[in-house]
């Protein structure tokens, strides 16, 4: 099978060109196997709190923390006294000229900007998943990654997991016969929205807003998106069920869970999508949704179909014995003419059924390269050696664009038909308003 992490993608990193500071290479003008570098993070509250931790934990100096909010950030600016803190990214990337790299785990509507300006700024860099807000971001992050030509990676762990090469490799193999289609789900919902910080109306934007912490910079916070007066329901810690600032469980779980699908497809796009949304509005994301994704032929690699439940699951496998659960919260299974493939959230402990197909499949011959270090070990890793990354933008960004057509389907409650070469929604007009999201002066990336 011919996958994004094969032939094509190696050669594209194998050609790209390492940029690194003087000081980390050693007296022959190569990277020394122990070069520290400097990574800074933007948005470090959350994710980015464990993110650091991995990157210390590595042998690597956390050089400089930047987040909107004081008080949330708090912790883990008391973790790396030694970091200059700073409030705005614009300003840390100004003044901090020694920075090797940056960790970028903000929430999602302002991963393109900061990604953008550090690229610009030559600095390799992390974004936690997903990528982007929408799929316009998507295609200027990896157009602008191939220019600065930088390392890049987005913060999806289950490529350095055993179980997506494990699947791969079944799959290759014909331990399930020929592939027929795809389910993946995640059971989990956002409701009640805004962690229950408020209740009435339910689901809407708030009709009086909140007094502004004074820890917090409520207008970096709000960064492209539209203005609107702060309120706890969004922050902190409640902005993912919002369209403005999250891209909800398609964009959450959906970047983890469909990273083995999407590689199992060869990277290839959907045509067309169809979706059924319930508690539909336009300030946040459904309770639920089925998402169905029709992949046309193409390479060698017949069509398939791919159906994604959110706060819900798809119906039980047959084959799968009676005392045996689904994977918890969430997973994938890949359904054969001989057998099927389940397994978790994050493509990980695959396993086969029914029982005689899992027996005459046995353990896989091993045909491809596992990553090393973990997905920020792989990313560092890459910055010293110049070699490439799992998860770069060329391939991250097309996920994520996989991600977001489910979005957009999901906002229109229906069949959209996607061109992917002019990027854009062919039967539904009002569907390309959410290819390009409107973005507030001085916020163009």
């Amino acid at each position: 099978m011919d996958t994004l992490i094969s032939r094509r993608h190696f050669l594209a990193a194998a050609a790209t060109v390492s940029v690194l500071p003087r000081r980390i290479f050693g007296q022959d003008g190569k990277p020394g196997a122990n070069a520290k570098l400097n990574i800074a993070g933007v948005g470090i509250g959350g994710m980015g709190k464990g993110n650091l931790g991995q990157i210390k934990n590595l042998g690597h100096n956390v050089a400089a923390l930047c987040d909107v909010d004081r008080a949330y950030s708090k912790g883990t600016q008391e973790q790396y006294p030694d970091a200059k803190f700073y409030t705005d990214f614009r300003e840390m990337l100004a003044q901090e000229k020694d920075l090797d790299g940056v960790l970028v785990a903000t929430p999602d509507h302002t991963h393109a900007v900061v990604a953008a300006a550090a690229m610009k700024a030559g600095k390799h860099v992390f974004v936690q998943k997903p990528l982007c807000h929408d799929i316009f971001e998507c295609r200027e992050l990896m157009r602008i990654a191939q220019e600065t030509k930088v390392k890049t990676q987005m913060g999806i762990q289950g490529r350095c997991d055993n179980g997506l090469y494990v699947i791969q490799e079944w799959i290759a193999a014909g331990a399930i016969g020929e592939l027929v289609d795809i389910d993946a789900w995640c059971d989990l919902s956002y409701y009640p929205w805004g962690h229950a910080y408020w209740s009435a109306p339910l689901g809407r934007k708030p009709p009086q807003g909140q007094p502004v912490p004074e820890t917090l910079d409520w207008n970096l916070f709000l960064g492209p998106a539209a203005e609107r007066e702060f309120h706890r329901c969004y922050h902190p810690g409640c902005w993912r069920p919002w369209w403005d600032f999250g891209n909800g469980m398609m964009g959450d779980r959906g970047a983890h869970t469909l990273d083995s699908v999407f590689t199992v497809l060869g990277c290839r796009m959907p045509t067309e999508i169809d979706a059924t949304s319930s508690d539909l509005n336009p300030d946040t994301h459904p309770v639920s949704a089925v998402i169905t994704f029709r992949v046309p032929e193409a390479g060698g690699q017949k069509a398939m179909k791919v159906t994604w439940y959110e706060g819900t699951r798809p119906p039980r496998p047959q084959g799968l014995p009676d005392d045996q659960k689904l994977p918890g919260e969430g997973g994938i299974i890949f359904h054969g003419t001989k057998g099927k493939i389940i397994a978790g959230v994050y493509g990980g402990s695959p396993y086969i059924i029914p029982e005689a197909a899992r027996t005459a499949a046995g353990r896989p011959p091993q045909t491809l390269e596992r990553p090393k270090g973990g997905i920020e070990g792989n990313w560092l890793n890459a910055i010293i050696s110049g070699g490439g990354t799992c998860a770069d933008f060329g391939y991250s960004a097309r996920l994520t664009e996989f991600t977001m057509l489910g979005n957009v389907a999901k906002r229109v409650d229906g069949r959209i038909v996607w061109d992917e070469a002019a990027m854009r929604v062919t039967n539904n007009d009002d569907a390309n308003q959410h290819i390009k999201c409107p973005r507030r002066e001085g916020w163009d990336l």
